[in-house]
């Protein structure tokens, strides 16, 4: 009896259900372009990586758009995302502005540890000009901060918060910690002498109430 054939190498050793393999794209997809941005990678390369024929790319996305399109969306609707939005609603309903802080700062640093690839290649579609960075920011960004300039105002009115321009509010509360992150996960510095917990008690803190001492009043020049 002849013996069988060995499989090819990189091929599937089974056929995945359409769901499962539709998530093997999208995830071999962020992982190259990430590294490579959209223009520099090709569908053969996907294929290749996910160890498929290219036809099995376009059997799941009808173009190389549509799944980048589809990398968005994956992102932005995953499970996690919706409990911690839950959270930083339940935070605003409360008038926690500590806890709120907390677990935007908290978050905004985790998504980048946890997986610093999406940012990468949201820096990429930027660099390149490309269509996704728009659609994200705007799907995602502007009602989220939107709705931080409306809790900030609100605040400010009731005499908890100080007064400021809050959409400078907004991006102090956002830049901060997204700076941290692109230092740390990102550029992969390594002389960052605080754990990402110490620095989101810092952050937090500097945020609610300022680097200057009241108690010492003006610093003279």
């Amino acid at each position: 009896m002849t013996p069988a054939s060995p499989p090819v190498s990189g091929a599937p050793h089974h056929r995945m259900a359409a769901e499962d393999r539709r998530r093997q794209l999208i995830e071999t997809a962020i992982d190259l372009f990430s590294k490579k941005g959209f223009a520099g990678t090709t569908t053969r390369e996907i294929a290749a990586a996910a160890g498929v024929n290219e036809a099995i790319i376009f059997r799941h996305f009808a173009t190389k758009q549509d799944l980048y399109k589809a990398i968005l969306d994956y992102k932005c609707n995953a499970p996690d995302k919706t409990e911690w939005m839950d959270e930083i609603n339940t935070r605003m309903e409360a008038n926690d502005d500590e806890g709120l802080f907390r677990t935007l700062i908290g978050k905004m640093i985790a998504f980048n540890r946890e997986d610093p690839r999406f940012q990468r290649l949201m820096l990429h579609a930027a660099l390149e000009g490309h269509e996704i960075a728009i659609i994200h920011h705007n799907q995602v960004k502007l009602p989220i901060g939107a709705k931080l300039v409306d809790y900030i105002t609100r605040r400010q009115a009731a005499g908890a918060l100080k007064a400021c321009d809050p959409n400078a509010a907004l991006y102090a509360l956002a830049g901060i910690p997204q700076f941290y992150a692109l230092q740390k996960y990102i550029y992969q510095s390594s002389d960052i002498p605080l754990t990402d917990e110490q620095v989101v008690d810092s952050f937090v803190q500097i945020l609610l109430h300022g680097l200057r001492n009241s108690t010492t009043g003006e610093i003279k020049q």
